[in-house]
């Protein structure tokens, strides 16, 4: 521990001119008289630290001094690729990894080039999770993320409704969508109260996956047990997380467009439709509407995930929309305008 901190410290004196004992000791998370008791160490082993003294004194390397310690580990470079998400960094617990690793590549960089990192950090950020949900950890999420790297089969206990399943898995690849983790995983042994097809048909329909399937889709949030195995599996050649979880979400996204309406669009409506509905499901039904009316208007058969979600989205078309069918919706629609006529018609 202490020996990895004496080498951060040479890495960071090294990317820097010089800094002082309060900057050092935070970006090491110690305190500064175990940084002066560090700097005393170096010296004595031979790395040439020098002292500034003063209100604007600090610690620098002189002569030139540059380590050799700069080759980055496997868990560094991975973590490394993966740098621009820093939280999803600091969620598997990989952010001590992947600070390493940026100073290793910053004390390999020449003096000029050593302020590129923070120059890309303060034009680009990405931000994962959805606006108005605050983001939770999943506890579990760092022993998943563990196996994921070290391709070691997992015995978990899944969350089902009111039931648990426990199954053997082999863990893939990690999935971030809208702040929530996703596992990709490909299902072996499974034991426990609730089996057979049924069971397997609710688990993975809520997330895509084709029943049958033996590669599968788990939310991390609702394992509720994780233990890793001593066997380690052989990870197909051909898989491709990308490709896998773009197959799966447009899979998830066709599967919960259960119901249709039938709606008449002006040109606005229609020009707006995409916006407010599932996209693929209004492209495909603008895609196959006929001729506009005498009125300019068109007739589309839109898929929805259910009446009353087809409701809120559609009402905020107003009067560039109007339901046709079913009944039950355009009555609705009828009451909600009449409600409307009378909170703005006086």
């Amino acid at each position: 521990m202490r020996a990895a901190r004496l080498i951060r410290m040479v890495l960071l004196l090294q990317s820097r001119p010089s800094m002082t004992g309060a900057e050092l000791a935070r970006e090491l998370e110690v305190s500064e008289r175990t940084v002066a008791r560090d700097v005393l160490s170096l010296s004595e082993a031979g790395v040439p630290v020098y002292a500034d003294r003063g209100r604007a004194g600090g610690y620098r390397l002189i002569g030139g001094y540059r380590t050799r310690l700069t080759g980055l580990g496997r868990s560094e470079a991975e973590a490394l690729f993966l740098s621009g998400v820093p939280a999803a960094l600091r969620d598997m617990g990989l952010a001590d990894a992947a600070s390493a690793a940026r100073l290793k590549v910053s004390a390999a960089l020449l003096p000029e080039l050593r302020d590129a990192a923070d120059g890309a950090a303060q034009r680009f950020h990405l931000d994962a999770p959805a606006w108005y949900r605050e983001p939770a950890t999943p506890e579990l999420l760092p022993a998943v993320a563990d196996a994921v790297w070290d391709d070691r089969r997992i015995a978990t206990r899944y969350r089902r409704k009111d039931t648990e399943v426990e199954r053997e898995l082999e863990p893939y690849g990690l999935v971030l969508k809208a702040g929530v983790w996703y596992l990709a995983a490909r299902a072996g042994t499974k034991t426990g109260t609730e089996t057979g097809t049924k069971a397997d048909t609710e688990a993975n329909t809520e997330i895509g996956t084709e029943p049958g399937s033996d590669m599968r889709v788990y939310r991390i949030d609702r394992f509720t047990s994780v233990t890793p195995l001593d066997d380690r599996f052989t990870r197909g050649p051909d898989f491709d997380l990308p490709a896998f979880w773009a197959e799966r979400a447009a899979q998830f996204a066709r599967s919960i467009l259960r119901d249709e309406v039938t709606v008449r669009l002006t040109p606005d409506g229609a020009r707006h439709l995409r916006h407010v509905t599932d996209r693929a499901g209004a492209e495909e039904a603008l895609a196959a509407a006929g001729e506009p009316d005498e009125q300019d208007r068109i007739t589309v058969t839109l898929p929805v995930e259910s009446l009353d979600v087809a409701y809120s989205q559609l009402l905020s078309l107003g009067p560039e929309a109007e339901v046709i069918a079913p009944p039950e919706l355009r009555e609705r629609f009828a009451a909600a305008a009449g409600r409307m006529q009378g909170l703005y018609g006086r």
